[in-house]
Formats: C-alpha cells, structure tokens, sequence
C-alpha cells in the first residue's frame, strides 16, 4: 500500500535540516507543548476521577442508600417494619437506628459528638461499619457488660487520648428533672473499638452504641427506632425503591436518600472537574498556536517548493492537505508523548498515594487517581482536532500561492 505523496511530502518538510534549524526547533516546541498539555489534563481528570470516587465510596460505606422516618416522630414496632422492609423489591437490608447528640470527655479533653445506636447484626446488612473497625472488636457492642460498651471513631479516639479498654464519659443535654431544672445525664461507657472509615467528619464526630443502650439513654421505648436505614440492590434505583417503600408502609411514613442529602457535595465536585478541565485545556489551545507559527514559517521557507508542486499539476488541495497533515503530525506526535506521559504519572501517584490531602476539608487523606477511558479518549480526540484547526490557516495561505510571484525572483 503507497503512502500518499502529500503524506510524504508532509513528513519530509518537518525533517531536521541544516537550513531548517529554526523551524524544526519551533516543531519540537510545538510538540512538547501538545504533550505537556495533554499530560496536564490526563493528571487533572484522574484527580477528579479519583476525589469524587473515594468519596463516593466512603459515603455508601458508611451511610445507608435511603432513610424511612416517621413522620409524627419514633418508629413504634420497629422490627415489623424492618421485616417488612426486607420482603420489598430491590432492597438487600434494613436496620433500625437511633441518633443523638452528646457530649463524650476523658481526662484529656471532651469533644462533641454524633451518637448512633444501631444492632450490629443488622447494620452490618446495611453499611460497611464492621469493616472498618480497625482495633477492638465490632461485635463487642453486644456484650451486656458494665460500662456498657462504645465505638469511637479513630480521629475522635485520638483527639480524647483514649484506645481499647478505656472509659470515656458521655454527656448528653436531655436528663432527668431536678428542683434545679432539667439536668443533663451523664454515662460511663467502655470503649469497644476504634472505627476508621476514612472520612474525617464521620471518623472526628461520631460514636456507636448498641440500640438497647441508645433507647436507655435517650429515653426511648424497648420498641422504638429513630428511623430505619435501607440498603438497595442497585443504589442508582432510588426513586421506584422509594415509591414502593411508601406503598408498602403506609403514608405515615416519609423517606430521604444519600443522592438528595449529599447532591450538594457531589454537584460542586463534578463542577470542579469541569472547570479544571477547561482550564487546562487551554494549554493544548496555547500549544496549537505555535503550531500556526511553525507552518507559517514553513510556508514562507517553501515557497519556492510550493511553486514547483503546483506548476507540476498539484491541485490546490493537495498543497492544502499537505501543511494541514504537517500540523496533524505534529499534533498526533505530541499528543501520543502527553497520553503515555499522562497515564504512567497517573499510575505512579496512584500506586505510591502521593498527593496527601488534609482530612478536615477534603474529607479524605489521599486521592487516588482513576483515569476513565472515556475522559482520555476525549481529551485525545479534542487535542488532534484542535491540532488539525490550527493547522488550516497556514495551509489555505499555502494553497493561495502565485506560483509565478513565488519564482519570479528565484
């Protein structure tokens, strides 16, 4: 198979000469342009990819899909509901939980925090909270002991200097009525695990105990939940789940999913894609400028040549397509360099987590980096095209040569 004369003609321009030193230089620059832009954008789209997908994850690992309340206040007879729940389409587990807030101290320092009181048996059908016990035992919140047993998360832990074993106080602001007013309880409790989700707001604020124990402290019925948390077979699924959910229970009842409590978080971070997309991007339009220059000055050094090749027949178009594959070359090279560049720096802060994050306004320590087919395949195919536009100008000025004015004077 021949290649196309204007293919090779185009190839050979862009070789290295003496007398070309100038313009194979501008060529190089142009090509490292493309590719750092493209390697910029490859890194930029996988920390994004990444970002968003951790925290997404860490999210559903630790929050259930959807929440059904009721809507006069505590869940009466909560475990009919629970198994009720279970018998529905689509749902893979149901929990029972009670939240509050309180005060937790140990000699060290005091810190307040989220109290959720959950059956581990049961919770684990609906997030990954067993998992994620990293020292201690998560099934140690169904011991009937004294001090009753809690789990704290691990920056929590830190923060009070406390681990396994140890006794930690828990104030919470409604108590028991005293001629002084309302005065606040106060609890021992045993810490029984440290929890480590990896996300900081649920790792620095939130504590476990068991449902028997959360319905004793906050003056809750042997019969009574908060609410009850859902997992779905396909978390995606939320609006028919939710439907049949309200069917099923009764319109006493009310729902709430992670997508709405959460849709402010990930909307910003799908915004900050975009936006550090765009704005590298530039870079790759940056770059398509030097190659105007560099084809500019091809032009103007091939004048002559240009002049030969059509007084020998070549058609407009074939001097037309012959500069604009020259940039097409350029633009194809350097975007091969960036993608392979772009992809192994991704690997590498990937495999070694070099980009460390502070917890506290991330939510997560390190970002891995998760470059999508889909995301590279655009970026490559939006770095050609704007290769091959800058490419046109120089080649209809080419293709608009006078071929007699260009060797009147040669």
């Amino acid at each position: 198979m021949s290649i196309p004369y204007e293919l090779r003609i185009a190839l050979r321009y862009l070789s290295a000469r003496r007398k070309q030193a100038l313009i194979s230089l501008i060529s190089g620059i142009s090509v490292l342009g493309v590719g750092l832009g493209v390697t910029a954008l490859f890194i930029a789209l996988g920390l994004m990819t990444g970002l968003q997908g951790e925290i997404h994850s860490r999210i559903l690992g630790t929050t259930a899909h959807v929440f059904v309340f009721r809507a006069s206040g505590q869940i009466e007879g909560y475990r009919g509901i629970v198994e009720r729940l279970r018998g529905i389409p689509g749902i893979s587990g149901a929990a029972p939980v009670i939240y509050g807030k309180g005060l937790v101290s140990s000699a060290a320092r005091s810190s307040f925090v989220t109290v959720k009181g959950i059956v581990p048996s049961e919770e684990t059908t609906v997030t990954d909270l067993g998992a994620h016990v990293q020292s201690g035992r998560f099934e140690a919140l169904n011991a009937d002991e004294t001090p009753p047993p809690i789990l704290l998360g691990y920056d929590l832990a830190s923060s009070l200097g406390v681990g396994v074993g140890d006794v930690v106080t828990l104030m919470l602001p409604e108590g028991r009525l005293s001629p002084f007013g309302m005065l606040p309880m106060r609890a021992r409790l045993r810490v029984g695990g440290i929890v480590r989700s990896g996300l900081y707001e649920f790792d620095s604020e939130w504590a476990y105990v068991s449902l028997r124990e959360a319905q004793r402290l906050f003056d809750q019925g042997a019969d009574r939940a908060g609410q009850i948390e859902v997992r779905l077979k396909d978390l995606y699924a939320l609006e028919s789940a939710q439907t049949r959910i309200l069917g099923a229970l009764g319109p006493e009842f009310t729902t709430e999913d992670w997508k709405h409590l959460n849709g402010r978080l990930f909307t910003a971070l799908a915004l900050e894609k975009l936006a550090i997309g765009l704005t590298i991007g530039l870079i790759v339009v940056v770059a398509a400028m030097n190659i105007v220059a560099t084809l500019i000055l091809m032009v103007m050094e091939k004048h002559k040549d240009v002049a030969i090749l059509v007084a020998m027949g070549a058609s407009r178009g074939a001097i037309t397509r012959i500069f604009v594959l020259q940039g097409a070359a350029i633009g194809a090279v350097g975007t091969a360099f960036g993608s392979g560049a772009g992809w192994l720096a991704c690997r590498v802060m990937d495999h070694y987590r070099l980009l460390r994050l502070p917890a506290d306004v991330y939510q997560v320590a390190y970002v891995p980096f998760k470059l999508l087919p889909g995301d590279a395949a655009v970026v490559v195919l939006g770095a050609l095209f704007i290769c091959l536009l800058a490419a046109i100008p120089a080649a209809r000025a080419a293709a608009r040569l006078d071929p007699a004015e260009a060797i009147r004077y040669e």
